[in-house]
This record gives structure tokens, sequence and C-alpha cells, in this order.
């Protein structure tokens, strides 16, 4: 199962030694670049200013998701307090060449099984464009119900809830 294959690393490992890695996943608008882009500099140094607002901002935490054979990482997963959710918001960002492999909702599940048992957070939201159904497709199939619509940012955004009893 992708179980075997996921590992989560700290805050440090992820600044540190995946940065190439790091502007790989936080430079585009999908949160996902593909590599022949990596070498745009103001796309590198808009997303270390990404970066850098993570390290230094309270309630944002972050897992990155590797493959445990080569230790390559292959994506996030973020737990983080918006300023227009009322709860936590439980987000995810993978490389394209690892979709539709388990990967993405055997990290999600293990850390919303955290935050929800070890942190306190019985209710978890979490969110997504509406053209996004792949993410409705994992939301849901994490427990997530439909809750309402939003607008944030000039952006539609679907808000969906989970709540441990």
């Amino acid at each position: 199962s992708a179980g075997n294959y996921f590992v989560a690393v700290t805050a440090g490992d992820y600044y540190h030694d995946t940065g190439q890695y790091a502007l790989t996943v936080t430079t585009s608008a999908s949160t996902l670049l593909y590599e022949s882009e990596i070498n745009n500099t103001s796309a590198q140094a808009d997303a270390l200013a990404y970066i850098d607002r993570i390290l230094n901002t309270p309630d944002f935490y972050y897992w990155v998701v590797r493959l445990k054979s080569e230790g390559t990482p292959i994506g996030i997963i973020s737990f983080l307090k918006r300023d227009y959710l009322e709860h936590f918001d439980l987000g995810f960002a993978f490389l394209p060449e690892y979709g539709g492999q388990g990967y993405a909702f055997t990290a999600a599940a293990a850390i919303q099984s955290m935050v929800q048992q070890m942190l306190s957070h019985q209710t978890i939201l979490a969110t997504t464009i509406p053209s996004n159904a792949q993410s409705i497709k994992l939301l849901t199939r994490l427990g997530f119900e439909f809750e309402k619509e939003i607008m944030a940012a000039g952006e539609t955004l679907l808000v969906y809830r989970n709540t441990h009893s």
C-alpha cells in the first residue's frame, strides 16, 4: 500500500534539504510547477518568499511526503488556520506524476487522524476550487462533507468539513 512509501519530515528539512522541490511544488497557481519552469528567477523568488512566510506563520504546520525507498519528495500536507475559516484547514499538493496512486489519501488520512486525536482538533475544514474534481473526490474519501461555497481573495472556494467525535 502507499502507506509503506511515505515519511513526514520537519519544517527545517522542507526548507533546507528540499529547496528545489519546495520551489517545484509552490511556484504556480495550481501549486505544482513542472521542472522546465523552475529556472524562472521571478518564480523562484516568489516561492522562497512563500516558504519564508510559511516558516514565520504561527498556526501553520506542514509535512513533506516522501517515497521511503528513495527519499524522493512527492508532495506536501498542510494544516493551517486561515483568517477566513472558523477551523483549521487541511491541504495537500502532490507532483502530478504521483497522482492516483494512493499517496495523497494515505498521507492526508495519517495527518488528519493525528491532528484530530493528538492535537484535539475535532473539526477540520478543507477548501478547494470547484473545478478540482480530484481534490473533491479525495476529500469525500477522507470523510469530509461539503459545507458551503465562499469567496476568498476573489476566488470561489468550496469548503468541506470533517468532524471527529
